[in-house]
C-alpha cells in the first residue's frame, strides 16, 4: 500500500466531478488501499479519490475512535438527509491550513457499492454523515469552503494564499 499526495488547490481536477465506477475491481480495491494509508497518514476521516488526482467515484470513510474500520465506497449516492443540522469543523488536505465550520444534515442514508460489487446502503450519523457528504461533494468537484458565503470563502482562499506563501 501507499501513501499518495493531495492535490493542491487550485488544481482543476479539484473542480471536475468524477467519472462512475463502472465495477469493483482488484485495481480499484488496490487505489482503495492506498486511499486508507493516505487518508490514516493525514489523518483524517475521509478521502475521495479525485483529492489524490483519480478521477473515479471512490471514497474511503472512518471515524471510528479506534481507526482500521474504513468504509468504502464507490458511486454513492444520498438517498436521504436528515432534517436536522449537525455543524463541523471542516478542512481538506488540499487547502492545507485552513478550516470553517460547515452545517450539514446530521444523518444520511447512503447507497454505494461496496467492496465486493454489492450495491450496499448504510445510515451514517455524526462525523461519519459529515465525512461521507465532505466526500461526495469532492466527487462531484466542490471543496467545503463552496458551502461558505462570497465574504467568507474568499477569507478563507486569502489566508490559504498566504500559508503556502
Amino acid at each position: 500500500m501507499t501513501v499518495r499526495s493531495c492535490l493542491a488547490w487550485p488544481d482543476r481536477r479539484l473542480r471536475t466531478a468524477a467519472a462512475p465506477v463502472e465495477a469493483v475491481t482488484d485495481e480499484i480495491r488496490l487505489i482503495w488501499d492506498d486511499m486508507i494509508d493516505t487518508m490514516e497518514a493525514m489523518p483524517g476521516v475521509g478521502l475521495a479519490a479525485p483529492q489524490i488526482g483519480i478521477m473515479l467515484r471512490l471514497a474511503v470513510v472512518d471515524g471510528s475512535s479506534e481507526r482500521g474500520r474504513a468504509v468504502r465506497l464507490a458511486n454513492p449516492e444520498i438517498l436521504h438527509a436528515s432534517v436536522e443540522l449537525r455543524a463541523h469543523d471542516e478542512a481538506s488536505p488540499n487547502l492545507p491550513g485552513v478550516s470553517a465550520r460547515i452545517s450539514r444534515p446530521r444523518a444520511v442514508t447512503v447507497r454505494y457499492l461496496d467492496e465486493t460489487g454489492t450495491i450496499n446502503r448504510r445510515d451514517f450519523a455524526g462525523i461519519e454523515a459529515t465525512s461521507v457528504q465532505h466526500q461526495i461533494d469532492h466527487l462531484n468537484g466542490r471543496m467545503y469552503f463552496d458551502h461558505l458565503s462570497r465574504t467568507k470563502r474568499d477569507m478563507l482562499l486569502r489566508k490559504a494564499r498566504k500559508l503556502a506563501g
